[in-house]
């Protein structure tokens, strides 16, 4: 498998489990507690929401389950878009001898579908903030920034290489 492909997949992979773990947490199957959701408990969320940790009423529980489920019916012909892209490219990549029209084709093919499923993350994450109070959605941004500062100091530890090695 090539970079490419090591890329789309692992784009596949995080989409299917950002939409996994939402559907999960709208539908309570996290467990018992406040804020039990996929990851156990205060650590549900939702494309990029702590969900668990933004102590959500009963109505906005209930609001994130339907936008939840209505982006999946929208989301799933992406995916499955998507995943027939990726098998179109991968065999222009594997045909010999190489048709370079076809692969461009094919890659723009799985571009395009990537396009649209984090266009499709992204209205989901607003219509989920939307329905945060002003309070929860400051909490959010915060949890967020967390997050993401945890994932640039992984990244930064990946590239180092291990103590006593030059």
């Amino acid at each position: 498998m090539n970079r490419f492909q090591k890329a789309t997949t692992s784009v596949v992979v995080a989409a299917l489990m950002a939409g996994g773990g939402a559907a999960l947490y709208a539908q309570g199957r996290g467990g018992p507690g406040r804020g039990a959701g996929p990851l156990g408990p205060g650590r549900g969320f939702a494309e990029g929401f702590a969900l668990g940790q933004l102590d959500l009423s009963d109505a906005q529980k209930q609001q994130v389950r339907d936008i939840t489920q209505r982006h999946r019916q929208t989301m799933e012909p992406v995916m499955q878009r998507l995943q027939q892209a990726m098998m179109a490219e991968r065999a222009a990549v594997n045909a010999v001898p190489v048709n370079e029209a076809a692969v461009r084709a094919a890659a723009q093919d799985v571009a395009a579908a990537q396009a649209d499923l984090v266009v499709d993350r992204a209205r989901l994450h607003s219509d989920i903030f939307s329905i945060l109070t002003v309070e929860q959605q400051t909490k959010a941004k915060q949890l967020e920034a967390q997050a993401q500062a945890r994932a640039n100091e992984r990244r930064q530890r990946a590239g180092k290489p291990p103590k006593g090695q030059v």
